[in-house]
């Protein structure tokens, strides 16, 4: 690539007169061939980087690879030297923008406002900063040129830089950052103090609300204080951001190890951080495969466990069921949705079933579907299971079955059900026989039989003897009881009245008092023996009454605590334990619901 010069024939006149001047030359001298073939191999040694690049007037390296077509400048800007100045963005065409150092004025004017029309004002308004077509007044009836009244003030003349339309109207103009640094710590500051003002106003109420409540409840007892505590925490696993206004879920409790630490190879399952999720297993590449064993199987899992791809199937049908006219919905009537879909369960399967005798009954083929399978047939297989020494299964198409370490399905000493299988009273046993002895050999029903009677039974308080053997002899020794009280009751009573029948008659001698004395201390000595006999069945009596209400307002506090959410229920850890009574016992079996009772329901009526 050589430089040729590219100039205007009268631009090339003058400079050949100028030459022929300064050497005394008659005629141009041409380049001669070898001047022409060393330009040649200069360019090709630039080109190869064994010589130097040619410069340009700013001393600036012009790049030999670039085509002869780009370098050479056009004729019209009168380069005399090799440049690429052309080729770049010329100084007058260089859109020229306000500094941001320098502000200028915008608006109206200030000062006094001109009277009447000025030559060359516009002919709207009679301001004389614009003209006629760039006014923005309202166009007037009869402009100012002719009224020569309401003339409109001048305005700021701001100095146009060749900009643009959006440039000469930059609303940025007079930005002034540091009067803007100014205004917003001043307001950020006056929203700080009135935040603090505010939370000094809402502590001092909340301190006043808290003393008055103490001095109610002072000599109450500390449940309804840690009620009250307790309502005031944040619930575990989520905080309140009063700035944000939103609600921040932890996703784990921070005892439990987080799921990016299951797992430190970096290839293994990707760990979202914004949504605190990890959808694959961090362990699928590891010897903990089996899911049993993993503490955490990755999100996915729980999405594919239990009944969410059958939810996801019913879902999936009502949609299908709705496009068909079938109005239908999930969550809105789940009952009629299942319902729905056992029926076309039932309908699909009897039109399969209908489809294959039919194609049975016309080209037969029956024998070759209960033919055995080919691995009995060939007694071989091409599967691949491989054992291990316990006999679980390493590798294979087989799964090996979870199993427990202790014994399962064991029957012993002629017993249908297992040990465990029944439980009463805090006690264990087997369900086929209600026997709660290890080790003992089924009874079946009659053992079921003897246990419920004997659980019917009261419990022995004293000798065997004492005690009734029935329900109907206990019912009758009470009534018995009953009435042998109302006859001491009606003694005593005769008694008082006899007794103040005495001290009314005045006249009686001291024999007849000492006498009377005597017989009387006699007769409240024998009273007070028979009301020490009474008092020990009328004890019985009362504490069997009080054990009754009692057992009454427990179940009564325990169906009312059912009821309650469980994060409210109260709490107690300072109760006392102690053994029941035998009226607390008796009390249990009397308030004690039977199943099989018929009238059970109509108990709470």
């Amino acid at each position: 690539m050589s430089f040729q010069l590219n100039m205007p024939p009268s631009a090339v006149a003058r400079k050949f007169k100028a030459k022929k001047e300064e050497e005394g030359e008659d005629e141009p001298r041409k380049q001669s061939r070898e001047e022409w073939k060393k330009e040649r191999e200069l360019e090709e040694m630039r080109k190869a980087g064994t010589a130097p690049a040619m410069k340009d007037e700013e001393g600036k390296d012009i790049n030999p690879h670039i085509p002869q077509y780009i370098m050479q400048a056009p004729w019209y800007f009168g380069s005399e030297t090799a440049t690429l100045k052309h080729q770049r963005p010329q100084d007058e065409k260089i859109p020229q923008y306000a500094p941001l150092s320098i502000s200028y004025k915008k608006g109206l004017k200030e000062g006094a406002v001109a009277v009447k029309f000025r030559k060359g004002a516009c002919e709207n308004c009679g301001a004389m900063t614009h003209k006629k077509k760039d006014c923005l007044e309202r166009p007037r009836k009869v402009g100012a040129k002719f009224t020569g009244s309401n003339i409109a003030p001048d305005e700021h003349i701001v100095p146009i830089f060749k900009q643009s339309f959006e440039g000469k109207r930059d609303q940025w103009n007079i930005f002034d950052p540091d009067e803007h640094q100014r205004k917003v710590q001043e307001d950020y500051r006056n929203i700080e103090e009135a935040k603090r003002a505010l939370k000094e106003k809402s502590l001092e109420e909340s301190l006043m609300v808290a003393d008055s409540e103490a001095k109610e409840s002072k000599a109450g007892d500390s449940d309804g204080e840690d009620k009250y505590y307790a309502e005031e925490m944040d619930m575990p696993g989520q905080k309140f951001e009063t700035k944000q206004r939103i609600t921040v879920r932890n996703l784990r409790i921070r005892e439990d190890t987080a799921k990016y630490l299951y797992n430190l190879d970096i290839n293994s399952a990707y760990y979202d951080p914004k949504t605190r999720s990890m959808r694959e297993n961090p362990l699928k590449n590891t010897s903990k495969e089996d899911i049993t064993e993993l503490k955490f199987g990755g999100d996915n899992f729980v999405r594919y466990s239990g009944d969410a791809q059958e939810m996801a199937k019913r879902q999936l049908f009502a949609w299908e069921a709705y496009e068909r006219g079938n109005d239908i919905h999930l969550q809105a009537d789940p009952t009629k949705l299942e319902l729905l879909h056992k029926e076309f369960e039932r309908r699909k399967g009897d039109f399969k079933q209908s489809a294959k005798d039919s194609i049975l009954e016309k080209y037969g083929g029956q024998e070759h579907l209960n033919a055995p399978p080919k691995q009995l047939l060939l007694a071989q297989t091409e599967d691949y299971v491989e054992y291990s020494r316990t006999g679980s299964v390493i590798k294979g198409q087989e799964k090996a079955a979870v199993k427990s370490r202790y014994e399962e399905d064991v029957l012993n000493n002629n017993h249908t059900t297992v040990w465990g299988s029944f439980w009463r009273d805090g006690r264990w046993g087997y369900a086929c026989c209600h026997s709660c002895i290890r080790e003992s050999y089924c009874t079946g029903e009659a053992g079921k039989q003897a246990e419920q009677e004997s659980f019917l039974l009261p419990v022995a308080t004293g000798s065997q003897e004492e005690q009734p053997k029935t329900l109907l002899e206990e019912h009758e020794k009470k009534l018995k009881a009953k009435e042998k009280r109302k006859k001491k009751k009606e003694k005593q009573r005769k008694r008082k009245k006899r007794k103040q029948s005495r001290k009314k008659s005045s006249d009686s001698s001291e024999e007849s008092s000492s006498s009377s004395s005597s017989s009387s201390s006699s007769s409240d000595s024998s009273s007070e023996d028979d009301e020490e006999k009474e008092t020990d069945e009328e004890k019985k009596e009362r504490l069997l009454k009080e054990a009754l209400a009692a057992q009454k307002e427990h179940d009564r506090k325990m169906s009312h605590l059912l009821t309650m959410d469980e994060r409210k229920r109260p709490y107690n850890s300072m109760i006392e334990v102690k053994a029941p009574t035998d009226e607390e016992m008796e009390a249990f079996r009397l308030k004690q619901r039977r199943m099989d009772d018929p009238m059970a329901k109509f108990l709470d009526n």
